[in-house]
């Protein structure tokens, strides 16, 4: 928990040097990466707001993915990550976002897309990165994992 916030901590000095906001569109951590940012007192002075778009409804409705895009790649694909945070930034007016779509398990997995695959995506000043992740473990920690691994690229991604 330590390493999480020692993130957020930094991630709150670089936002706010730039001034710049902060988005999510969180699906298979449920609002924790949110959570996590706004654990730190004064976050409201960077955080925006948080989606949780747990359903494929929930991402069509609140961040405009296509429908179609989810049936044809799937949920937990590069494509829906990439407008899942595309979605978070233009909807909630921020300069910057994260988005996350995977698979917490134990169950839900395929062949293709294993437990612990999720794919993520970062909105720097209009700049989109995305990458994909195979994490180890049970869901708790599967979550923890993508939380982590979430903060940590964007830190990384404001310092360049």
């Amino acid at each position: 928990m330590a390493n999480t916030q020692n993130l957020c901590a930094q991630l709150a000095s670089q936002l706010l040097q730039r001034q710049f906001t902060l988005a999510t569109a969180e699906s298979c951590t449920g609002g924790m990466i949110a959570a996590a940012c706004t654990d730190l007192a004064g976050s409201s002075l960077w955080f925006e707001r948080g989606y949780v778009t747990y359903s494929n409804a929930a991402k069509t409705e609140m961040l405009g993915v296509d429908a179609q895009l989810i049936a044809t790649q799937g949920a937990v694909s590069e494509g829906v990550a990439r407008s899942m945070v595309r979605g978070a930034a233009e909807r909630a007016r921020t300069q910057v976002a994260v988005a996350v779509t995977g698979v917490a398990g134990p169950s839900g997995g395929s062949a293709a897309k294993p437990v612990g695959t999720v794919w993520f995506a970062w909105n720097v000043a209009g700049s989109i990165t995305s990458e994909v992740m195979h994490f180890d473990g049970d869901r708790a920690a599967v979550r923890s994992a993508t939380v982590l691994h979430a903060l940590q690229r964007l830190v990384t991604l404001l310092k360049g």
